[in-house]
């Protein structure tokens, strides 16, 4: 039959999750450092459980020497003989040897009430120490995993959340602003992190971190759970908005649709289980370009650039009318976007990319005129290029004024019919006139029946 003190170590190992060996060595620990404070004498003590009697036994341990140096910790040969040979026999005395190792037991009952205190400090400190440790390495395994809990306490604005019989802890940092909470509520979270050092709560939940609504939408959507959906990210605002980019790895399942269900059903729960946060389900692409187009919904965007493919810039021409929506309230629906695809996203309405391109011709043209007064400031003489068509009609019309002049002179030399030369060279400029005129009117008029 155990004893009631192993009967007691068993029970405190099974309320602590630890094993009965921790407890044990915990309380040899403790009974070897009151004795260290009680008797003061520099001996090397030692401290063993008896699993029969359900008592600690003390001893100092004494290396077996030829000549003693410190009576604390030697003993010579001869007296060490001497003492195991009326103890244990002949054949126990005569086997020691120098070099050995004895252990002298001592009285444990003259401790007293502030050894037993000291004693029992320990205990309890190295049973916390050994719990915690067992708490690190269990939950240090499960960092991502939803845990559900429910609401104890409220410290500082943290709140405090039992999982099981181990108490965790739910920082306001990572707390939904649109969430509230009253002792004794259930609450699902995810396991953030486990740390090792503090002396409190050592997990630490969250309602924030993207990671609780890939597990939400893993428990809620078959596909995602058995591999044929993948989540390729999620981004949150915890409270307002998320969204998250889903990839099908078969060609006749629509990923969003399986996210979504019949109704909505599906991701009508996840969003009741944040407290009305909106999710946008988008589909995820290998191109950035059809990536972004898909992040930004529910925006419909016209067209899409690449500025810049080492930074990772992209140029995004919505509608007038969808630039808002684009944009997202205080830019939320872009920000989202660019978290979830990686790029840095520039929106822009059709009207403001009009007015940019307009004023980049303008320059292009102000750009010319300036080059064109620069080489007439140097070259005042030389025709530029703008001034070839004006210097070969100033030719031509020097050419004509030779014919006309060498045809004149026939005329005025004759004296005869210089008149009638001339009026037919009129006639001849007055129809070509004409004919030239109504060409230029029949496009015209063309023109007006358009």
């Amino acid at each position: 039959m155990p004893n009631p003190l192993q009967q007691t170590i068993e029970a405190l190992a099974k309320e602590k999750g630890i094993e009965p060996d921790v407890v044990i060595s915990a309380i040899e620990e403790a009974v070897a450092t009151a004795s260290r404070k009680y008797y003061k004498t520099g001996e090397d003590l030692k401290t063993r459980f008896n699993l029969e009697t359900g008592q600690v036994d003390l001893f100092a341990l004494k290396t077996v020497v030829e000549q003693v140096a410190t009576p604390a910790t030697e003993i010579a040969l001869d007296e060490a003989r001497e003492m195991y040979r009326g103890l244990y026999g002949d054949d126990v005395a005569n086997s020691i040897e120098l070099g050995d190792t004895m252990e002298f037991p001592k009285p444990t009952e003259v401790l007293g009430r502030i050894a037993a205190q000291t004693a029992k400090q320990v205990i309890f400190q190295k049973v916390r120490e050994a719990e915690r440790e067992n708490i690190f390495g269990e939950y240090n395994q499960r960092i991502g995993e939803v845990v559900s809990g429910t609401i104890k306490r409220f410290e500082n604005g943290d709140i405090i959340i039992e999982i099981g019989r181990i108490e965790a802890v739910l920082p306001r940092k990572e707390q939904s602003r649109a969430e509230s909470y009253t002792p004794a509520d259930r609450v699902r979270t995810v396991i953030k992190g486990v740390n090792r050092s503090a002396k409190g709560p050592q997990i630490v939940l969250s309602r924030t971190d993207p990671a609780l609504l890939i597990k939400l939408f893993e428990q809620e959507v078959p596909e995602i759970y058995d591999g044929t959906v993948m989540i390729r990210g999620a981004v949150r605002e915890a409270g307002d908005r998320a969204k998250v980019a889903v990839f099908s790895r078969e060609r006749d399942v629509d990923p969003v649709g399986a996210c979504v269900g019949m109704k909505g059903t599906r991701v009508q729960s996840i969003i009741r289980e944040l407290r009305g946060e909106k999710i946008d389900i988008v589909e995820y692409s290998e191109d950035p370009t059809a990536f972004v187009t898909n992040a930004l919904s529910p925006a419909k965007v016209q067209r899409v650039s690449i500025v810049d493919d080492r930074e990772k810039v992209m140029e995004v021409v919505v509608e007038d009318k969808q630039l808002s929506l684009a944009i997202g309230k205080k830019g939320q629906n872009v920000r989202l976007a660019a978290k979830l695809t990686g790029w840095r996203i520039d929106i822009k309405s059709e009207e403001e990319k009009r007015r940019e391109v307009e004023a980049q011709f303008g320059s292009l043209e102000i750009g010319e005129g300036d080059a064109a007064a620069q080489m007439d400031a140097l070259f005042p003489d030389t025709p530029q290029s703008g001034d070839e068509s004006a210097a070969d009609l100033s030719a031509e019309a020097v050419e004509q004024s030779e014919v006309g002049d060498s045809a004149k002179a026939p005329a005025v030399e004759s004296g005869d019919g210089s008149e009638s030369v001339q009026a037919d060279l009129s006639a001849e400029a007055a129809e070509s006139g004409e004919a030239a005129t109504a060409e230029e009117s029949e496009p015209a008029k063309a023109d007006e029946q358009v």
